[in-house]
Formats: structure tokens, sequence, C-alpha cells
């Protein structure tokens, strides 16, 4: 069992002092070489962890009267990765900071080219929320519009019922008088038909009277 930590125990030898090599490379590098130097080492730190995670596994498996050395040179590896992660952090925000400077192009003047793309962005900002007012302005003068109309097609809507009523109410008035009308011309007919009969009566009766010598 301690052959297979010792094995993994030389096997983190090699690929720490490598990683320290390349931690210590990345400085002066081009910023190509430096790119992938940054992916090279934060592979080797993942192998890294996997080994002290293997030798992790070993020491649990060692008896306890044999296991407090072990324990002991575990925790030395462990502050030895602690280390290494945090010189690559810190050689990694050096990188970033030349990487950010190459983009701005510092030459010396990247504050006053800090500033531009700040007036730039405050610019586009403030077009950006005049394009908004004018949208917001001609939704509400579009709603006002839809409101008049509406209340305007209301009033036009009672007119129309107002109308139909009083021309339901002269229909009604119309069949009224026609009825009255017409009994009223039946009545005059049958006045007239009347007096001419009485008329013919009294035609007749004068001449059957005899006359007087």
């Amino acid at each position: 069992m301690s052959s297979d930590f010792e094995g993994y125990e030389q096997d983190f030898a090699v690929l720490t002092a490598e990683i320290t090599g390349k931690i210590a490379r990345v400085p002066r590098l081009p910023p190509d070489e430096k790119k992938q130097m940054v992916a090279n080492v934060e592979k080797q730190l993942e192998e890294a962890k996997e080994l002290l995670e293997q030798m992790d596994l070993e020491v649990r498996e060692i008896p306890p009267q044999s296991r407090g050395m072990y324990s002991n040179r575990m925790r030395s590896y462990k502050q030895e990765m602690g280390k290494l992660e945090t010189d690559f952090k810190r050689s990694r925000i050096a990188y970033s900071d030349e990487v950010r400077n190459e983009l701005l192009g510092d030459d010396g003047n990247s504050s006053e080219n800090q500033r531009a793309h700040l007036l730039d962005n405050t610019e586009r900002l403030e077009r950006s929320s005049r394009r908004l007012e004018a949208g917001y302005q001609i939704a509400v003068e579009t709603e006002q519009i839809g409101q008049e109309m509406l209340e305007n097609l209301s009033h036009d809507r009672e007119k129309i019922q107002r109308a139909r009523e009083r021309l339901r109410e002269t229909d009604a008035n119309l069949g009224k008088s026609s009825r009255v009308l017409t009994g009223m011309l039946r009545r005059s007919k049958k006045d007239k038909v009347n007096f001419v009969l009485r008329h013919m009566y009294t035609m007749t009766v004068s001449l059957e009277e005899p006359a007087d010598f």
C-alpha cells in the first residue's frame, strides 16, 4: 500500500516542479505563448489535484499506527499545492492586466481612451432615452385618440338609437292615423249611400201620390 503512495508522491513531485517553472516563465513570454502556457498550467494543476486525492485515499487505507507519518507528508503536499495555486493566480492577474492593456492600446493614453469610451456610451444611452421618451409620448397620444374615438362612437350610437325610437313612434302614429282615416272614409261613404237612398225614396213617394184636380 505504501509503495502506491510513494509512486503517486514521486509523480506529484515531478509535476509540481514543472508547474513551478512554468508559472515563473509566464510573465516573460510573448502574448501568444503566455496564453498557451496558462492553459497548460491549468491542466497540470488539475492533474496535481487528482494525484493528491489518490494519495489521500491511500493514506486512509494505511493502518492507524503507521498513518501519522504519511498524514504529515500529505499536509505538506497540500500546503505546497495551495502555494502553487496562489502563485498561479498572481501570474494570471498580471497576464490579464497585460492583455487588457494590449486590447486598450495602453501607451500612456489609456485614461483618455477610457474617458472617450465612457462619453460614447453616455451619448448612446441619451439617444436611447430620447427614443424611448418619444415612443412613450406617441403611445400616450395614440391612447388619447383611441379614447376620443370610442367616446364619439358611443355618442353616435346613442343618436342612432334615439332616431330609431323616433321612427318607431312615427310608424306607430302613422298606423293609428291610417286606421282613423280609413274609418272616417267608411263612415263618409256610408252616409253618402244613405243620403242617396233617402233622396230616391222621397222622389219615388212624390211621384206615386195622385194629383188634386
